[in-house]
């Protein structure tokens, strides 16, 4: 009898629920806190889940392209914006891409779409690469990414012709930009760049996180690229619910809701990263969204993890970013950050008794 030597299932790290269920105040996740909006749950609550979605989402197609001021064709419908990135590493390579570029400090999706096709991952400046990545705000430090600064300018010197080269520029922070240069306004930004794929999930801004839905804006003059990528999807990538979110997406409320939102999340960013200058954290400087990474100094990061995690709380190590010893934080209401303050506390004061002891009882032998 032959027996079938199975390997354990791969599982992507991210912030959100694990198997000790939906934490009672979750900072893992940048899920916008003043969430959920009420007329996009609503309009999600309300889909037609007995009916398959129109195959080619022409209205919804249209309602989008219209949103961002683009022709509905260049709009590419995701199940999420991990499939996305999965399925547009499949085309790069098909292309004949031999080699991501992804930031310094990224998703993980990125290079495990990568590494699974065999393609090799250079962080930071790959500009030989034939696949690129970009995130403004970046993930997990909120910062502007240099590289969008860099395709603007190559794009302009060459007239808009990035030849053999493609690029993608995912904005699921941009409509959580809270510096006031940058911040969302009700509609997306004019200034990104022109030669670049986008990537947009706005169930994050909408605090909608467990609906699965995204969408892409190629640019112009790709249309080629998008048929060979609508080849490479699965029928219906996006189900009625992820319908609903994205057609509530563009409409005024709801746009109104979320820039609504952004002041405060503002007041509410100020207050989380005083708090944890006051628990001794060392803060990252810089971030422009509605999270941001800090250390915690002096401690068994891991354990601490575990401990707060027992009361209920969730942070997200970063180490998978990068960035051994931080962690990230979406910024939540005070509530949830003086949950965190109290149960840091008693963490403290646990370690300093059995450290008490553990000299006490060096000492006595």
């Amino acid at each position: 009898m032959t027996h079938l030597e199975t390997q354990p299932v791969w599982v992507p790290q991210h912030g959100g629920p694990d198997t000790g269920g939906v934490p009672l105040f979750d900072f893992s996740t940048n899920s916008n806190a003043c969430g959920p909006c009420a007329e996009a749950r609503e309009a999600v609550q309300s889909a037609d889940a007995t009916r398959y979605p129109d195959p080619a989402y022409t209205a919804l197609r249209e309602g989008l392209g219209a949103f961002h001021g683009v022709a509905p064709g260049r709009i590419v419908l995701a199940a999420s914006a991990s499939e996305f990135m999965h399925r547009f590493t499949a085309l790069a390579a098909q292309q004949g891409a031999v080699q991501v570029a992804l930031p310094t400090h990224s998703y993980g999706d990125y290079a495990q779409a990568a590494q699974v096709r065999g393609l090799g991952v250079v962080r930071g400046n790959g500009a030989a690469a034939g696949l690129q990545w970009a995130c403004e705000p970046s993930s997990p430090l909120g910062l502007a990414d240099p590289a969008v600064r860099a395709w603007q300018h190559d794009g302009a010197e060459r007239g808009g012709d990035v030849a053999n080269v493609l690029r993608v520029l995912d904005c699921a922070y941009a409509p959580l930009r809270l510096d006031p240069e940058g911040a969302w306004t009700g509609v997306p930004p004019a200034q990104l760049p022109a030669t670049c794929w986008q990537l947009w999930t706005p169930n994050k801004a909408l605090g909608l996180t467990g609906v699965r839905a995204a969408y892409a804006i190629a640019p112009a003059g790709s249309e080629e690229l998008v048929r060979a990528l609508a080849a490479l999807a699965p029928s219906w990538p996006v189900g009625a619910h992820g319908v609903a979110l994205l057609q509530a997406w563009v409409l005024p409320v709801v746009q109104q809701w979320l820039v609504y939102s952004l002041s405060t999340l503002r007041d509410w960013k100020s207050r989380q990263q005083a708090l944890c200058l006051d628990l001794g954290w060392a803060v990252h400087a810089g971030s422009l969204a509605n999270y941001f990474c800090a250390q915690p100094v002096g401690t068994s990061l891991p354990d601490d993890l575990v401990a707060l995690r027992t009361a209920g709380i969730k942070l997200r190590d970063a180490t998978s970013f990068g960035l051994p010893g931080s962690v990230r934080l979406g910024v939540l209401a005070p509530t949830a950050q003086d949950a965190l303050r109290q149960a840091w506390r008693t963490i403290e004061s646990s370690r300093t008794i059995a450290n008490r002891n553990s000299t006490g009882s060096g000492d006595a032998l």
